[in-house]
């Protein structure tokens, strides 16, 4: 295991800057997970830990001591990657022990390493497969048997679920937390779901054009959102945005139409953007207390609930019905949500206020 620091850590390709003056330290035993969209530069920061590139400035630390000099197998990484990089034309046992056989292991410690692991990750019935008789999934475990057998100090991820189904993409997480629990290996992961990142990780570190937008637990960026863009990225259905001023006269923040008793510091020209996520916003056909009207655009049932599409003036935004809710595009309902659950943000910078 090692704890890895990030010291003013930069990268360019000619005229791009694609990682910006980076400081971060990943905990030793940590499952840390860089999430961001396409382009933001987390695979560069993983390869740049893995050695696979070198920084244009700054340092990557493991454990105190500079590594930049070295090749990935000094540095005692293990790689998984999204395609499972297995040798076509070995069994699975052979793809398990092939990292083994490099470093000139004896025979009978190779086998009982590959038994061990085969065991941790149910392959026991699979070892004498090929990989192209195994699914997905089975393929997917191989991979990190291969990388968990060799013991590294760092498991490096670089979306290694994304080309599994939903369904299988679920029970894999499940089987990664457990791994990690079991070894507790330093690992980094990589990946652009942030369902993912919100699972399976201790700490998560939204990237946004090569800068850590926000860094800490799966709760506090979820509840708690740095800004307008990790509120906006973190969460599935995104959260809903209203932008708001005082009304004049009144002691009550205008959102909307939606009279809020909530104080806060508004930028310098007055206004400020609420966010409420949807999974607080109840929509029904009946009026309660405080309730504001809207018109239903959309219904999409998710199961126990309904996804409700609305607008609220001229913002289009989404709640939750029940399903026993006689609505549809069209129909008039009520919008209604805990005043305690909204956030506020500087409509100009994007900071929360």
């Amino acid at each position: 295991m090692a704890e890895i620091s990030l010291v003013n850590l930069s990268k360019h390709f000619k005229d791009v800057e694609v990682i910006q003056g980076l400081e971060l330290v990943i905990n030793e035993g940590e499952f840390f997970t860089f999430v961001g969209p396409s382009g933001c530069g987390k695979s560069t920061l993983l390869n740049m830990i893995a050695g696979l590139e070198q920084p244009t400035g700054g340092s990557i630390r493991f454990d105190g001591s500079p590594v930049e000099r070295f090749s990935p197998k000094e540095r005692d990484v293990a790689m998984v990657f999204q395609s499972y990089a297995l040798y076509p034309h070995l069994s699975v046992y052979e793809n398990l022990a092939f990292p083994l056989r490099m470093r000139k292991k004896g025979k009978e410690e190779i086998d009982g390493e590959v038994r061990r692991v085969a065991g941790l990750l149910g392959l026991d019935d699979l070892l004498s497969r090929k990989p192209k008789q195994l699914s997905g999934g089975q393929r997917q475990r191989v991979a990190l048997g291969r990388a968990i057998i060799r013991r590294p100090r760092v498991f490096l991820m670089d979306e290694p679920l994304s080309n599994l189904d939903a369904l299988l993409r679920v029970d894999m997480r499940a089987e990664l937390k457990k791994l990690h629990r079991e070894l507790k290996i330093t690992t980094v992961y990589v990946t652009h779901d942030q369902a993912e990142a919100l699972s399976l990780s201790d700490r998560i570190a939204v990237l946004y054009q090569g800068a850590i937008q926000q860094c800490g637990t799966p709760h506090e960026v979820y509840l708690e959102p740095a800004n307008r863009y990790v509120a906006g990225f973190i969460g599935s259905p995104p959260m809903n945005f209203v932008p708001c001023r005082y009304a004049e006269g009144k002691n009550r923040l205008d959102c909307g139409g939606i009279g809020l008793k909530k104080r806060v510091r508004l930028s310098e020209n007055g206004r400020a953007v609420m966010g409420i996520r949807p999974e607080f916003v109840r929509v029904s056909g009946r009026k309660t207390k405080g309730s504001i009207r809207v018109q239903v655009t959309m219904v999409e049932p998710a199961g126990s609930f309904n996804w409700v599409d609305f607008y609220l003036g001229e913002v289009e935004m989404k709640g939750t019905g029940a399903v026993n809710e006689d609505l549809g595009a069209g129909s008039p309902a009520f919008m209604s949500f805990p005043e305690s659950k909204a956030l506020y943000f500087d409509p100009d910078t994007g900071k929360r206020l």
